[in-house]
């Protein structure tokens, strides 16, 4: 049996079903279902998406079979239709659509109007008496044709209408007569054929084959490629490409076209939302060529169909139980309905429409969670602006998609994209965008067009990315070629700051301060949903206070990772950390001399030892008195955050980075911390040159640093237990839990521990109180965790510390990875980058071998992650497989963990 490659959908019935997204792609299946539930869908068939895989396996040629299912179907279009292709008589025109299985709105080809000729286009005007309608029909599919099918690109044709338009005295396309349009579609086929080479093709059963072949081949256009890197859509064959009957919105007054949504996209109000134009077509509604109107105008233009249309809104919402994105055409006062989809929405309208629909008893509290995404908590917490910032108004647009950016204009992508790598915050500027100006539209924090509507491309890809912006705004006048734009006057050149503000539409002079964001009740639902479901705990990483209070503003549970290095860099103590460093050595090396002095000694060894102790002594009062220096700094940084954290656990990890780090490295700055410090340029030199390590990351640092200076993993111990006992003193609960990292070996845990907890006893004898505390590790080097049962007979809690284990699994330097690891990415050899997203099958087996092993010994061992992974969706879904008790992540991805993780336990019970 041949496979199946094409499904018919019309006259009420159709193959295909909702549920064959996979092989239908989006478009088609919802096509099929609305047919099959009785929605007015003008006729047509899908080519599969796995037709569109074997075309490319063919050699982008049509595979065996496909020729004679799509004639097939054709002649079934045909029959219902009551027309044929390429008849003067009665004419079939068809459009020829892309539709992957997941939603890529404007990212692939489309052509209009396909079948028209010259022969047919005399027929139409015979049939329907309006040759304005028919030569507007046909110079729109030239130009379309030519631009997406035979890559003529679209400027030549926008050009050949200008002129015109200019020549006739026309202001709108709509002022053209039927006269004008006959001597357009003249212009337009000289601009194809001297850009293609041969005329416009007249056979129409050619033009569609060609036009399969464009949808075919955008799916591996740039455009289409970038935003599924974008959005992370990985797995899927192709496109489908759905060849349906037109119906014209340009016919007349009784004619027209429209976008719509059954809940406001923006907001997620509970409210009809929506385009429209009379007597046009649909493309002039999404690519912004003429500024439609609201909606709510239908009603008045034409009730009747108003209220058909809202009865289909409303009909597909509750049949889809999720917000529909819908396109329509009106011809000679009858309604169809081309398209719905799930609706793109910004993260205030999902959160809004998740909570409302289960209130509404359309969904469940699952379903909601389930299906809102984790990047659209991440848009929502994003700035506005400060609500006492003065602000000058150069002039309005459409607020697009709602929000505030700060930053300096650019007129293309191109140069969005190499502005943002050099570390600047741009403001893309087009007069209209399009599919192509994708990678500029994410490199930029907002986005401002000149033409458009509230559907048009800017605004809808805005929305998606959670980028602001603000659409046709008619008064900014703009030259690409000058790159500059005039605003009523003013001149604003590429470079200069503006600020945008998409929820009012507002285009704003210059740099407005920004405030953080206040999150709304709908978002606090959704979480608490959420943490009704997970079983993961969610901490954060903070090194402050304040990062330690807006962490638990977004609901962590503690701190799963402290890093203590950090703040050694702040004010003075950086001096303390470099003096120490400067005496480190002659320190630990007179010391370990002193200690091999034991029992009885002779009187050399005696006078030896009196030499030794008299050398000590200006090291030690070096060291050491740098360290008394940073105790009361490190004592006050733990007394901050554990009163930010109080009655919540902190994880305090113990320094980590090697000392190099903390050194100068320039010969400026070498000279000044040699003045500074009292000593000779040349000893801070001969330091940094004798700390360099080929390979600092697997050098001495973390457990290691602690073993040959075990002071200061004292002077750190002291300083977060006095800590803990002055906070706990004001009758706060304080859970310390002091992590010693890198540790590769037992033995190495057991040295550090015996130190620390020593330490500890001392306080608590000074202080004559206790508290309880833990003792943990990182798991960072593969041996810790292929070692784990070992470990955890020393370890009260594990946190796998991902970032290095990765570098050290994979044999990447995590520092220089990032110059290669996007080929990988591009050439499938990994998914995606593995300090990213963990790598689940290689050092995922390390993970649950560590938590495995470390659980035989220990049952009730508490495990977490604190690495960069902790705030990555796909690597939460893993922790919660593995048993982890808990995910630690930056304060701004508290909220995507608590999503993530409950979307894991949900997952998990499926």
């Amino acid at each position: 049996m041949a496979k199946k490659m094409v499904y018919f959908f019309g006259s009420g019935k159709a193959e295909g079903k909702a549920k064959m997204k996979a092989i239908l792609g989006g478009k088609g299946a919802n096509l099929a279902e609305m047919t099959n539930l009785g929605i007015p869908v003008p006729a047509g068939f899908t080519i599969t998406t796995g037709t569109c895989a074997d075309y490319y396996k063919s050699g982008n040629k049509w595979p065996v079979g496909l020729r004679k299912q799509v004639d097939m179907n054709l002649a079934k279009l045909e029959k219902a239709m009551d027309a044929k292709l390429g008849d003067p008589d009665q004419p079939l025109l068809v459009s020829v659509r892309s539709g992957a299985a997941v939603s890529m709105p404007g990212m692939m080809d489309t052509v209009l109007n396909l079948g028209l000729n010259d022969e047919v286009i005399e027929g139409i005007i015979a049939r329907t008496g309006n040759a304005r309608f028919a030569y507007d029909s046909y110079r729109r599919f030239i130009d379309m044709f030519g631009d997406v099918v035979m890559d003529c690109g679209h400027e030549p044709f926008e050009h050949a209408i200008d002129s015109l338009k200019k020549k006739v005295g026309a202001k709108l396309d709509t002022d053209l007569s039927a006269d004008n349009l006959k001597e357009l579609v003249r212009l337009y086929k000289a601009v194809y054929k001297k850009a293609v080479g041969k005329p416009f093709p007249q056979d129409p059963h050619k033009q569609l084959e060609l036009s399969v072949n464009a949808v075919f081949s955008s799916w591996n256009a740039g455009r289409a490629i970038k935003y599924r890197e974008l959005n992370n859509i990985t797995g899927l064959l192709g496109t489908a490409v759905n060849v349906q009957s037109m119906v014209f919105g340009n016919m007349g007054d009784d004619c027209g076209t429209g976008v719509c949504f059954t809940r406001n996209p923006s907001t997620g109000e509970r409210k009809y939302y929506g385009e429209f134009l009379m007597n046009a077509q649909g493309e002039d509604v999404v690519a912004g060529i003429r500024t439609p109107l609201p909606m709510i105008g239908l009603k008045k233009v034409n009730a009747k169909i108003y209220k058909q249309l809202t009865g289909f809104m409303d009909k597909l919402e509750k049949h889809y139980k999720d917000m529909q994105d819908m396109e329509f055409t009106i011809q000679q006062n009858k309604l169809y309905i081309l398209q719905t989809r799930s609706g793109k929405r910004t993260a205030e309208a999902a959160m809004r429409t998740a909570v409302e629909m289960v209130r509404e008893r359309l969904i469940t509290k699952k379903e909601a969670i389930e299906r809102l995404e984790t990047a659209q908590i991440d848009h929502l917490l994003h700035p506005s602006f400060a609500p006492n910032a003065k602000r000058t108004v150069m002039a309005k647009g459409l607020p697009a998609s709602p929000g505030a950016a700060v930053g300096q204009v650019v007129f293309t992508a191109h140069d969005a994209e190499a502005w943002d790598e050099r570390g600047h915050k741009v403001i893309l500027v087009r007069i209209e965008t399009s599919p192509e100006d994708i990678g500029g539209m994410d490199a930029a924090v907002g986005i401002l067009t000149q033409r458009g509507g509230m559907t048009s491309h800017a605004a809808v890809v805005a929305r998606g990315m959670g980028r602001c912006c603000v659409a046709g705004a008619s008064d900014i006048n703009i030259n690409y070629a000058k790159k500059m734009m005039k605003i009523r006057g003013k001149t604003v050149k590429e470079g200069d700051w503006i600020s945008l503000d998409g929820t009012e539409g507002e285009i704003l002079s210059g740099k407005l301060p920004l405030v953080e964001p206040k999150l709304s009740g709908y978002f606090g639902k959704l979480m608490s949903w959420a943490d009704e479901i997970r079983k993961l705990g969610i901490r954060t990483n903070a090194d402050t206070p304040e990062d330690a209070a807006r962490a638990r503003k977004f609901g962590a549970e503690g701190i799963g990772l402290c890093r203590t290095e950090h703040m050694f860099f702040e004010g003075d103590r950086i001096w303390a950390v470099r003096q120490m460093i400067l005496s480190a050595d002659e320190y630990t090396d007179i010391r370990s001399q002193i200690a091999t002095f034991d029992g009885d000694l002779t009187a050399a060894q005696k006078k030896q030892l009196d030499k030794l102790k008299k050398q000590f002594k200006t090291p030690k009062k070096e060291f050491e008195g740098a360290l008394k220096k940073l105790l009361p700094y490190q004592r006050k940084d733990f007394i901050g955050i554990f009163t930010a954290m109080a009655g919540l656990p902190v994880t305090i990890r113990l320094l980590d980075p090697p000392l190099h780090e903390f050194l100068p490295q320039d010969v400026a700055s070498q000279k000044e911390m040699a003045k500074r410090l009292g000593v000779k340029p040349a000893e801070v030199k001969a330091k940094v040159e004798d700390l360099h390590e080929f390979n600092p990351m697997l050098g001495h640092r973390g457990c290691r640093l602690s073993i040959t200076y075990p002071e200061i993993a004292r002077m750190q111990a002291r300083a977060i237990i006095e800590a803990a006992i002055t906070v706990s003193k004001k009758r706060k609960k304080v859970l310390p839990e002091i992590m010693i990292p890198l540790v590769g070996t037992v033995e190495e845990l057991i040295f550090v521990k015996k130190h620390v907890i020593d330490e500890i006893n001392k306080v608590f004898k000074e202080k004559k109180t206790k508290i309880p505390y833990m003792v943990g590790t990182m798991i960072e080097v593969p041996r810790a965790a292929l070692t784990a049962d070992e470990v955890a007979k020393e370890a009260e809690f594990f946190s796998f510390g991902t970032n290095d284990l990765t570098q050290m699994t994979m044999g990447f330097s995590r520092d220089d990875a990032g110059k290669f690891l996007g080929d990988y990415v591009d050439k499938g050899i990994y998914e995606s980058d593995p300090f990213q997203s963990l790598d689940q099958n290689g050092v995922g087996k390390l993970v649950d071998i560590g938590i495995k092993l470390g659980r035989k010994t220990k049952p009730k061992l508490k495990i977490g992650i604190c690495g960069e992974h902790g705030g990555d969706p796909a690597s939460i879904h893993f922790c919660h497989k593995v048993g982890m008790n808990y995910v630690s992540c930056s304060p701004f991805r508290v909220p995507i963990a608590r999503l993530a993780a409950a979307q894991a336990a949900l997952a998990d019970k499926k």
